[in-house]
């Protein structure tokens, strides 16, 4: 794996949003969006021990972010804080990692999506998915990238498939509802 991601975070831009490594100076407005009743549900929290990224504290949030850092520091994964550009806002964050596992779906990136549900929008979803698809499969040295859908996220499932992901329509692992690219 090209292991560069984990030496020095990459900071992405396009016209709309920014992606940069999350640190704990986003903890007040990333609690807005992990306190979003109705974005919770959206959450990708498959294979996370329980955790569903419903945080109701600042200090469930610190708890969060430091495991995030601790995460990045052991090459695990890598999240990023997704910022507006036009207000700086910070609106959810996105995670990315490679696979390893004995299956078929060994060597694939696993992208994590958490966005405040107005902003769980097509145009939103789609500038983050022009970032991903330009850079995370060197980044992350994978071929294929597998995110979560859930059913009711309408706007999710049709920009994942505006932007070339296809319902993979089996299991992963144990879960359902990924698409892939």
């Amino acid at each position: 794996m090209n292991n560069d991601v984990y030496k020095e975070c990459p900071k992405y831009k396009n016209k709309l949003i920014t992606l940069r490594k999350t640190s704990e100076d986003d903890l007040e407005e990333l609690l807005k969006c992990y306190s979003d009743e109705k974005a919770v549900p959206l959450f990708n929290s498959d294979n996370c021990h329980g955790d569903n990224f419903n945080y109701e504290t600042i200090e469930k949030m610190r708890q969060a972010i430091e495991f995030w850092k601790w995460s990045y520091e052991n090459k695990q994964f890598v999240r990023w804080t997704v910022i507006l550009n036009d207000t700086n806002e910070k609106i959810g964050t996105i995670e990315m990692f490679h696979r390893l596992a004995e299956d078929e779906f060994n060597h694939y990136g696993i992208l994590r999506i958490d966005l405040k549900s107005e902003y769980e929008t097509q145009n939103i979803i789609k500038n983050i998915l022009a970032i991903t698809n330009e850079f995370f499969y060197v980044a992350f040295d994978v071929k294929h990238i597998l995110t979560k859908a859930v059913p009711v996220a309408t706007e999710r499932i049709n920009a994942l498939m505006e932007m070339g992901y296809k319902p993979i329509n089996k299991k992963f692992i144990i879960y359902d509802d990924y698409y892939c690219r």
